[in-house]
């Protein structure tokens, strides 16, 4: 075997025939990075000129002018594979420290337990310990702040035809996305022109819960860096809204099959549009889940009386979609669920363009009804899927003068 760095086409190539890869792990996203003073580098081990592994790597001056170096989402490799995790870190160090690079910080998109739609481990599932113990034995530390989720929810939606996926979603789910579309709320993508309109509602949202948003240049960035390759999309559910419309949904109880019925006021079954993180879910650390409902953002669309009832970002990478930014019109969230209709329609276009997995991203921790964030929780379970649990996020440091620091620190 053999260490070496690789051109970013090269990595490209491989990264998107492996099973480990992850929308964090491309070109885009360093250049992205880039913009921003990070340095992309990209690392492979090869063996007879196959790539065994490979990593996207930025760094960046921090701490007494040495560099910090990430691998978002990285690396991608097999983690259980014993001498060629060695093999590649112990190269790495190397390769770090002559750079004067003083910490390595990974969160590779690795899953260590199977867990089912509860967050419970599946009897006979696999566990990835060794994985685990791979990453301490080389001296990796588990991070406590980690800036990417530990547990996701999915929902493997390949080959499933639009019956089956509906079929799938809780009773609630069905019954709040058949009201949407009797509300006449529809849904279409969002050119790059018309990005101000998800921008406004990140930026109510930002103004109502005292975090920094990112700035419409952002939004633009990435639609610039994936949208020629099909792999970003902005989307909004939109209705013609006024007092008759809404005074004529509200007072509808079942829609003509039947199958509609009035939500339970005591919220047992109500799944409310996520709540927004508190965090800067600023890409520049990481593009975390960010699912909000911003406070009575509604916006006509040039075509008409149309109000924006709700937005979303999703990235269609490699196997997956990936439900990453929303946000709602508070004023409208209950009476048109209109979130809900935008995941119904990227499901159905996951499915249809053979996306093995819709991933709805981040939830905090392990399912507690006690949490404050178990909304998120249960919107996304409505939904169908399972709890997905990664490896985690680590920090290997590099410097004795560093850490330390560090101790004294703490």
């Amino acid at each position: 075997m053999k260490f070496e760095e690789i051109s970013a086409e090269d990595f490209r190539a491989f990264a998107n025939q492996s099973p480990y890869k992850s929308f964090m792990q491309t070109p885009e996203i360093a250049e992205l990075r880039g913009k921003s003073g990070w340095t992309a580098h990209y690392v492979a081990v090869k063996k007879d000129d196959e790539i065994l592994g490979a990593s996207m790597l930025v760094s960046k001056p921090a701490f007494m002018k040495k560099l910090y170096f990430y691998a978002p989402g990285g690396p991608l490799m097999d983690l259980e594979n014993t001498k060629l995790v060695d093999f590649f870190f112990d190269n790495l160090k190397s390769y770090i420290k002559s750079k004067n690079g003083y910490l390595l910080h990974i969160d590779p998109y690795y899953e260590l337990i199977e867990r089912d739609r509860d967050g419970l481990p599946v009897e006979g599932g696999f566990n990835h310990k060794k994985a685990l113990e791979n990453l301490e034995k080389q001296g990796f530390k588990e991070m406590k702040n980690a800036s990417q989720p530990k547990y996701l929810f999915v929902t493997p939606i390949e080959n499933r035809t639009e019956t089956e996926l509906m079929e799938s979603f809780k009773r609630n789910t069905r019954n709040h996305i058949r009201k949407a579309e009797k509300m006449g709320v529809t849904i279409r993508e969002l050119s790059r022109d018309e990005l101000d309109k998800f921008k406004k509602i990140t930026e109510s949202t930002s103004e109502r819960r005292h975090f920094t948003d990112k700035p419409l240049s952002y939004y633009e960035t990435m639609y610039d860096l994936f949208h020629a390759r099909g792999e970003v999309k902005f989307m909004v559910a939109e209705a013609v809204v006024s007092e008759v419309g809404m005074e004529r949904g509200l007072s509808e109880d079942k829609v003509e099959n039947g199958s509609f019925e009035t939500i339970p006021g005591n919220g047992s079954e109500r799944s409310e549009e996520p709540e927004g993180s508190s965090e800067d879910h600023k890409l520049g650390r990481s593009p975390e889940a960010y699912e909000v409902a911003a406070s009575s953002v509604s916006e006509e669309d040039n075509s008409g009386d149309r109000t924006v009832l709700s937005a979303a970002m999703f990235m269609t990478y490699g196997d997956e979609v990936v439900y990453l930014f929303s946000g709602s019109d508070e004023k409208y969230m209950r009476d048109y669920n209109a979130q809900y209709l935008i995941q119904y329609h990227m499901l159905k276009f996951a499915a249809a363009n053979h996306f093995k997995i819709y991933n709805f991203y981040g939830i905090n921790g392990l399912p507690d009804e006690n949490s404050k964030d178990y909304g998120i929780y249960e919107f996304k379970k409505g939904f169908g899927g399972h709890v997905v649990e990664l490896i985690g996020s680590f920090e290997l440091s590099l410097s004795k003068t560093y850490t330390l620091a560090k101790k004294i620190r703490h």
